[in-house]
């Protein structure tokens, strides 16, 4: 009998990845970080994390690592100065404890919700920004493959990994 060695599975649409992830702006200044928490687990080819680290991510296996930048466009995209307005303090009547970095549901012409972010608040108006707080920014990535495995039917089906053992 020959030797079995364990065959990693790689990085690809429809894998559950775990990954720990350290993201840092352009100043070098850490952003976000998984360090000293549980690896971060999402749904390859999904849309679960920004495009640009998904097609970074392809191909890599358990233990491998990268550092990758991604530029606005494969992240947040771009800083679009219509996205912040002056609207009357008025408009936001009923929201209690208002203050700056508060997030806001609002929606479109549409009636698509979306977030903005209180950037202001004056005597008589607030600031308010739909733009992502890292649109328009390069965004560096060091990245470590924790796990790899297929995702389940349910997963798929939601989109979303489900942690635990609970069933629905």
């Amino acid at each position: 009998m020959g030797q079995f060695k364990e065959k990693k599975m790689t990085i690809k649409k429809d894998v559950v990845v775990e990954m720990h992830y350290t993201l840092k702006n352009d100043a070098g200044e850490v952003i976000d970080t998984s360090k000293g928490k549980e690896p971060m687990p999402f749904i390859q080819g999904h849309g679960n994390i920004i495009p640009g680290l998904e097609k970074a991510l392809e191909g890599l296996k358990v233990g491998e690592s990268c550092d990758v930048s991604i530029a606005p466009e494969d992240a947040y995209g771009a800083h679009h100065e219509e996205g912040i307005q002056e609207i009357p303090k008025d408009a936001l009547q009923g929201i209690d404890n208002l203050e700056v970095g508060m997030e806001l549901q609002s929606q479109d012409e549409q009636g698509n919700p979306f977030i903005v972010h209180v950037e202001k608040i004056n005597e008589e108006t607030v600031t308010i920004n739909a733009n992502h707080p890292l649109a328009g920014e390069t965004l560096h990535f060091n990245v470590s493959i924790e796990n790899v495995r297929e995702a389940t039917k349910d997963e798929l089906e939601h989109g979303h990994v489900h942690s635990g053992s609970c069933s629905h």
